[in-house]
């Protein structure tokens, strides 16, 4: 038997940066998005043992570094059976672009396999085995908007905002998630005396709570107009454009990603331009997305930047219903 499953793409509606961790990880606040660009991934399974990793893109390791294969495998063994998988992945999403193709790529092979397999994990249990490969990969078990804490995989369904356009610019720069949070670990240490660790971690601390006052107060406000005062008259999508911008939540990676790759920033420039009310790297990028107030303007924006040789692609957010409707829905 098999299955094809969208694995949906993320952005990052901010992402404040916190103090290191026992673990080795970072104390992480962001706001997750999904939006409507996916991979597909087909889940197969039949007798015999062993897992088969399958893509045409040689970027994508067909070994048990892959977070599909390192997924089955552990929902195999949570489900005490045996099978041989093979798991093929139609890579459309950017590898290295700060959309969470990888991540999302791991839940599409959960979900299949519980087709596949005619059995499904609690809740609880698909959780822990989300949490277990990798940090943002719980936040497609969730879909829609939601608050990341911790390393970013304490998750948390967030009143669903209303769909924005938007258009994600994927310029062909791969760009290491590791090397992202050691440069910011070098320009902390830089900017704070070195002996003073305990200095460093209360501003890391502080700048975690400005994020998530400013957090509140966007989300908070949505019902009102940019100026705070209630108006019938504003619509709800483009009032929260605004106020996004108002209440200044950024991605602190792009200070750091930014002077690495100067030409990402000059994607942002070229979002800006071309009329986007929001603009921010995804993650640590490579991607960039900026969102729009209609369909029109967002296509246009695509246009242009394809135009000018930075590849970008007119899209929507993609609310939680929707989300869970659209998985198994392959056309």
């Amino acid at each position: 038997m098999s299955i094809s499953v969208r694995s949906f793409a993320k952005v990052n509606l901010g992402l404040k940066i916190g103090r290191p961790r026992d673990d080795g990880f970072h104390e992480l606040r962001t706001v997750y998005q999904t939006i409507a660009l996916a991979d597909v991934v087909r889940v197969e399974a039949g007798r015999g043992l062993g897992i088969d990793v399958h893509c045409k893109d040689s970027r994508v390791p067909a070994d048990e570094s892959n977070t599909c294969y390192r997924m089955a495998e552990k929902v195999l063994r949570a489900l005490k059976t045996r099978s041989k998988v093979r798991i093929s992945i139609d890579k459309r999403l950017p590898v290295q672009g700060g959309l969470g193709g990888a991540s999302s790529n791991a839940v599409a092979t959960m979900l299949g396999m519980e087709k596949v397999l005619g059995r499904e994990l609690p809740a609880g249990e698909r959780l822990r085995l989300a949490t277990e490969v990798g940090s943002d990969v719980p936040l497609f078990l969730v879909g829609g908007t939601v608050l990341g804490v911790g390393r970013g995989e304490q998750v948390y369904p967030l009143e669903d905002l209303p769909s924005f356009h938007c258009v994600v610019a994927t310029p062909a720069i791969g760009v290491s998630t590791p090397q992202a949070f050691t440069d910011w670990d070098s320009r902390e240490r830089h900017r704070s005396h070195p002996a003073d660790s305990e200095l460093t971690r209360q501003g890391a601390s502080d700048r975690m709570e400005v994020f998530s006052h400013s957090v509140f107060e966007w989300l908070s406000g949505s019902n009102f107009s940019p100026t705070g005062v209630p108006s019938k008259g504003w619509d709800r999508a483009e009032a929260l454009l605004l106020d996004l911008v108002r209440t200044g939540i950024e991605n602190d990676f792009e200070s750091v990603v930014f002077p690495r790759y100067p030409a990402i920033r000059e994607v942002k420039r070229a979002l800006e331009r071309s009329g986007s009310s929001y603009v921010s790297l995804s993650g640590s990028g490579s991607s960039v997305y900026g969102l729009f107030s209609d369909k029109g303007a967002a296509a246009r924006a695509a246009g242009s930047l394809n135009e000018s040789g930075i590849p970008a692609l007119a899209t929507v957010t993609l609310p939680r219903v929707k989300y869970w409707k659209e998985i198994f829905n392959i056309r």
